[in-house]
């Protein structure tokens, strides 16, 4: 067994995808990172089995659970240090004085009335001195005993003792871990061998304790354990896989067990990746304040949109350490990823993925699929269609891209049919251009094929060029912009090149796709608009969506259309997610800003946002109920000559007039932020964000510090 089946690339249009041709030089486990993740380097795996057997305890969303320690959900009342020890100790003093008046005698004897009153007259009035001394001392003890709880509850000498007793002083060191049985040790495979699979755990044990094992390797192997759970695959042939083969067995089609360099902090056992620290701010609750922030498929899968000027951090802090994270995921058979930005943008090294299309570049490797590897027309037209004017389609009804989409069909038919495939660019262009020479031959090449069924389809477009306000001419203004000299070898049809389909995102593939920004800026927004068109409906028509599907789309700006939040929408049922980042909303159209934040279930909101900017957000998040204190001052007025001189002498030695203070506490409703807090109070280097999982649990937008 050499995958679990969901890494072998089936034969599809776009080509499978890619394996190494000979096996890596050297020996058959590479080395161990030189930073395994959450723990320090230590010989003979003793950091991977660290990091397995670390405390992962159930958290809120977002919060990075690797070592994490739950908070309660309310700050509790804290004393000043000062207060708290000098109250303490006063009342000690208080108690030793009182004390020592009783025991002294300098009370007198009326103390001792409960006593007298309460004890028989026979204790009393005993002659044993044995007897009289033990009555006697009860009662001391009893006396002290209350006067010393007086004490302890009066001076909080309990909170003195938590807070910098012994109690204090284990919170500080991390208390040792017991070592776990073969039960519950993770390293030893449990449920490997409550299945009878005892070879295969101890071969995966053995690999585990001499350091041949890394997190992506015990990922993979858990996602194939799973398929044969499922009864995707046999038992035998992974048992077999992996005592042969060990920690490397069931590995990415591309064979590789890591990525070349890791950059952020990452958690494969749940899924997630740190992106940041939760500041200790009073608008953060307070169980989250000081926790780490972490981003995994469970929250991606709502789609999340990331709003901050140029400089800001979306890619740095952002984009670059979750298509990390994905490639991570990928490599163990979780998730397929898609990244797509300028070239140049800094998303990775390309030995980190499977495929990079480099539109433009005369040396990439792949082209890419400009119909999404679909074989049908209608499918291709309306994706096409939505690549060319789906930007177009609010400002311009002339625009509409339902009308674009019935041109490009009329077109797409016929030409498919006669040469069984779909036209080029430059032969796209022709057609859309209505001149006479493309179509005359489209036609009689339908003709002689005997396609003349078809030919109503030529018809009706040929009557509407007629009219003046035909769509035609829209879009062969736009597909002009993909038929440069620049990209002549690009978008080619004719099997000359090695076109990508986002149809393989069934596999779990690494996918980058650099656009061409110098003197391309509108044929990069086309391309953009495209890949999200094709990445939406390919992972919608999945029908294996045990893979989440990922598309990280750096820099949106002219991506959002109608469809485009139609589609983003239809992610989260498919077990896919998209994230878009944008330098103002100003680049989505007015009527689409409320329905992208609405329609992803993650927001974003950088430091050096505008205030318009920020006044979305702040309507998206929406107001909460909290608790306001209105201090009143108000000047005492004394009556009669005594207060009179009392507060002129008051006023003397403080300065001010006496005064009385009333405190008002009411519930009010306001924003959770506002649109000035959100332009102005958000220090350089954070965000506030909101989170929301797949399952529907929410987290209120948190500052946090993406620095940390």
């Amino acid at each position: 067994m050499e995958s679990d089946g969901t890494r072998d690339a089936r034969g599809m249009e776009a080509g499978p995808v890619p394996r190494p041709a000979v096996p890596p030089q050297g020996s058959a486990v590479p080395p161990m990172p030189t930073t395994p993740p959450g723990t320090p380097p230590r010989p003979d795996g003793n950091a991977f089995l660290a990091w397995l057997r670390a405390p992962r305890p159930t958290a809120p969303p977002g919060v990075w659970r690797f070592g994490h320690r739950a908070r309660p959900e309310e700050e509790p009342e804290t004393i000043p240090g000062r207060q708290l020890l000098s109250g303490a100790l006063i009342s000690f003093l208080v108690g030793w004085l009182v004390w020592s008046l009783l025991w002294n005698g300098y009370l007198g004897g009326w103390w001792t009335l409960p006593l007298e009153l309460l004890a028989p007259d026979a204790w009393l009035e005993t002659e044993s001195q044995v007897g009289t001394a033990v009555l006697w001392y009860s009662y001391y003890t009893l006396i002290g005993g209350a006067l010393l709880l007086a004490v302890f509850r009066l001076g909080r000498w309990a909170e003195v003792w938590r807070r910098y007793g012994p109690p204090a002083w284990r919170r500080a060191a991390p208390p040792e871990q017991p070592p776990p049985t073969p039960a519950q040790d993770p390293a030893s495979w449990p449920e490997l061998r409550a299945a009878g699979a005892h070879e295969a755990a101890d071969r995966l044990a053995a690999d585990a304790r001499a350091g041949h094992m890394r997190d992506v390797d015990h990922a993979r192997i858990g996602r194939a354990w799973q398929g044969v759970r499922s009864g995707l695959h046999n038992l035998a042939a992974f048992t077999a896989s992996v005592v042969k083969d060990g920690a490397a067995a069931c590995p990415h089609p591309s064979g590789d067990r890591d990525l070349p360099a890791r950059q952020a902090r990452h958690d494969l056992l749940t899924g997630q990746v740190r992106v940041g620290t939760t500041a200790d701010d009073p608008r953060n609750p307070y169980r989250y304040r000081g926790a780490g922030l972490a981003l995994g498929p469970e929250l991606l899968g709502t789609s999340l949109v990331a709003v901050g000027p140029a400089g800001a951090g979306k890619t740095g802090s952002l984009i670059r350490p979750l298509a990390e994270s994905m490639c991570l995921q990928a490599l163990a058979g979780r998730a397929a990823v898609v990244v797509v930005g300028a070239a140049g943008a800094g998303l990775g090294p390309a030995e980190a993925y499977d495929v990079v299309i480099r539109i433009g570049h005369p040396d990439s490797a792949y082209d890419l699929d400009l119909y999404g590897g679909t074989t049908d027309p209608d499918e291709a037209a309306a994706i096409l269609a939505e690549a060319l004017v789906g930007d177009l389609a609010d400002p311009h009804p002339g625009s509409d891209s339902r009308r674009s989409t019935t041109v490009l069909a009329q077109l797409l038919g016929p030409f498919r049919a006669v040469h069984g495939r779909f036209p080029s660019v430059p032969e796209l262009r022709g057609l859309l251009d209505g001149a006479p020479g493309p179509l005359a031959a489209l036609r009689k090449a339908l003709t002689e094929t005997g396609h003349a069924s078809l030919m109503r389809e030529l018809d009706a477009r040929e009557r509407q060029l007629a009219h003046p306000g035909d769509v035609g001419a829209v879009l062969a203004d736009r597909i002009a912009l993909l038929d440069r000299p620049a990209f002549a070898s690009f978008f080619d049809t004719s099997g000359q090149s090695r076109p990508f389909s986002l149809k393989a995102l069934d596999h779990p593939v690494r996918v980058r796709v650099d656009l061409p920004q110098r003197g391309h800026a509108d044929a990069s927004r086309i391309l953009a608009r495209l890949v999200l068109a094709q990445f939406t409906a390919s992972v919608t028509a999945r029908e294996d969506r045990s893979l989440f599907a990922c598309l990280l789309l750096d820099d949106a700006g002219g991506v959002v259309t109608p469809e485009a939040v139609r589609g983003i929408q239809r992610l989260r049922s498919a077990n896919a997610g998209a994230v878009l980042t944008l330098r103002t909303l100003d680049d989505v159209p007015r009527p689409l800003r409320g329905p992208l934040l609405g329609a992803t279930g993650c927001r974003m909101a950088l430091s050096g946002l505008t205030p318009w900017d920020g006044q979305d957000f702040a309507e998206v998040w929406g107001k909460e109920w909290i608790e306001t204190r209105d201090v009143t001052d108000r000047q005492i007025i004394a009556e009669t000559p005594a207060g009179k001189a009392v507060h002129m002498l008051r006023r003397v030695i403080t300065g001010k007039a006496p005064t009385a203070r009333a405190v008002t506490v009411r519930q009010v409703e306001r924003e959770r932020w506002s649109a000035s807090e959100l332009a102005h109070a958000v220090p350089p280097g954070h965000a506030v964000l909101s989170l929301t999982t797949v399952r529907g649990e929410h987290a209120p937008p948190l500052l946090v510090d993406l620095r940390g």
